[in-house]
């Protein structure tokens, strides 16, 4: 089984930013020939006032991103992991952050809300509120694809390790994190937590970032990238150069047995964590 991570840099023409990511899956399918396409956190649509943020906003199922991600699954016979789309919740003012999932039919077999907000103040005294225009989600999701069965986090998750013990008790064999992690944190963070999410859970774990700078009212905010695959034994097996492109990784279920047969932590564990 192969995935391709598709990285880029989209800021606040929705088009445009639909129209690039069109673009490089098509030409990771033509080139690598993957079963599952993930894309990063936000790929529709990022930067702006949380005004523009919220009118934006589409119902799901529907929209530009949605319809997108969901026809060219359909067309090309591939799961597609549409990274984040912004999701109109009706009588709210916030949205919801929400990866769809999309089968080889373009039906939709997945939808996972973010439940991490990331409200912090970065070392550069970048201030960041998420939780004032996204509502956190509630629900641990996985789906599966060819046997294997697929984990869902976005971004901010990746810090809380109680997730990912929820993944880990719920079988899953693959983890899949969107983001649009920032620079000062990622290049700290980024491969690290990707790295001990995957040891402790035994799966292959893939984080698909954005890329580059994008402005936000008065000031520049910048991502890290970097999207990456690592090993249920902690290697990263393919990582994304700086900028936009693409990356693709072979995942071998040989592998996780590999792991969880060297090192047995399901039957070892004593502790549970609600």
């Amino acid at each position: 089984m192969k995935i391709s991570l598709i990285q880029t840099n989209p800021q606040k023409d929705r088009d445009e930013n639909l129209r690039v990511i069109g673009d490089m899956m098509l030409d990771a399918v033509r080139t690598d020939r993957p079963d599952l396409i993930v894309l990063p956190e936000y790929f529709e649509y990022y930067g702006g006032s949380i005004e523009e943020k919220l009118a934006a906003a589409e119902a799901a199922p529907g929209g530009a991103a949605y319809s997108m991600a969901s026809a060219f699954a359909r067309e090309h016979g591939v799961y597609v992991h549409a990274g984040t789309i912004m999701e109109k919740v009706e009588g709210e003012d916030r949205i919801y952050n929400t990866s769809f999932v999309f089968d080889r039919e373009g039906k939709q077999v997945a939808a996972y809300r973010k439940i991490h907000m990331f409200d912090i103040v970065a070392p550069d005294g970048t201030a960041y509120k998420e939780s004032a225009s996204v509502k956190p989600g509630e629900d641990i999701v996985t789906y599966e694809i060819d046997g294997l069965k697929v984990g869902c986090a976005i971004c901010y998750d990746i810090r809380f390790f109680e997730l990912f013990l929820q993944l880990e008790k719920a079988g899953c064999d693959i983890i899949i994190l969107p983001a649009a992690f920032t620079l000062q944190t990622g290049k700290d963070h980024w491969e690290v937590l990707a790295r001990v999410r995957a040891i402790e859970t035994q799966t292959y774990f893939v984080a698909c970032g954005q890329t580059g700078a994008t402005v936000f009212g008065n000031e520049k905010r910048h991502c890290w990238g970097h999207s990456l695959v690592c090993d249920p034994w902690g290697h990263v097996v393919a990582k994304a150069s700086d900028g936009v492109g693409f990356v693709t990784a072979r995942i071998d279920p040989a592998q996780i047995k590999r792991a969880r047969t060297l090192i047995p932590m399901t039957q070892h564990r004593r502790l549970a964590c609600a």
